[in-house]
């Protein structure tokens, strides 16, 4: 069991909780209702209220975690952040509570990498082992789905969904939703095929792969409308799960699709 190391200059408020093995560097605060899982490092000048982070995470200086959210809706209401395990955290990354619009949470799965100037809104929804470079930033309300990465100076626009194993360009607007498995760039984004490389890497079978090809041909290079193209991706395509997935997203849009 690991010693909880917290250095002198640091202040840890006493409703904090920190599982065995933590460390709390220099001038780091730890505020009201956090709650750190085993092997967590704050490396220094770190900031954090109203969290829950799970264990071996590292988080570096100048992160702020956990305050109040950028919306003019806020009016103090009890929220928070909840991140899980195996999180680095770059310097200077912004990650607000929840505002009222949703379930009070903003929450972040494990084994991500946010690397510096990162901002993450409130109510954002973030999955597992995705990659946001320098200065990515997403309004409140975005979901982010699992092995996605996102660009250099990328900016999401409120409530746009990011999909699965796609990748957004650096220096890119994203107004409408990402599809999973799709590559996406430009100052209004738009798509330029599929991950391909990303899926091969991912362990993406051939025939994955082909089914995932025949359907991005049919759902954004036919000329059928969107509902048009998704039945007949679901009458000519084999449903695996990947199918299924794009498919669910799709049908479940509400920005529109990025086209």
């Amino acid at each position: 069991m690991g010693k909880i190391n917290i250095h002198r200059t640091a202040i840890v408020d006493q409703t904090a909780k920190l599982a065995d093995g933590v460390n709390i560097g220099p001038y780091c605060i730890v505020g009201k209702n956090v709650k750190i899982g085993g092997n967590t490092n704050l490396v220094s000048h770190v900031y954090i209220e109203e969290t829950e982070i799970g264990a071996d995470c590292t988080i570096y200086p100048f992160t702020t975690i956990g305050i109040s959210p950028q919306d003019i809706k806020y009016k103090g209401e009890k929220t928070k952040v909840k991140i899980g395990d195996r999180n680095l955290i770059r310097e200077y990354t912004t990650i607000h509570r929840a505002s009222v619009g949703g379930d009070y949470i903003t929450e972040i799965g494990n084994d991500n990498f946010l690397m510096a100037y990162v901002h993450i809104a409130h109510d954002c929804k973030i999955g597992s082992s995705i990659t946001m470079a320098n200065a990515a930033t997403l309004a409140g309300h975005v979901v982010v789905e699992d092995f996605a990465v996102i660009g250099g100076l990328v900016a999401v626009h409120q409530f746009t969904r990011i999909g699965a194993y796609s990748m957004v360009g650096g220096f890119s607007g994203v107004g409408q939703d990402i599809p999973p498995y799709t590559t996406a760039s430009g100052s209004r984004a738009k798509l330029y095929g599929l991950n391909t490389i990303g899926l091969k890497r991912y362990g993406f079978g051939e025939s994955t792969l082909r089914d995932i090809k025949d359907a991005y041909k049919i759902l954004f290079r036919s000329k059928l409308t969107l509902r048009e193209a998704i039945e007949k991706v679901k009458s000519e395509i084999k449903q695996s799960k990947e199918i299924k997935h794009l498919i669910q997203f799709l049908e479940q849009n509400k920005r529109g699709i990025c086209r």
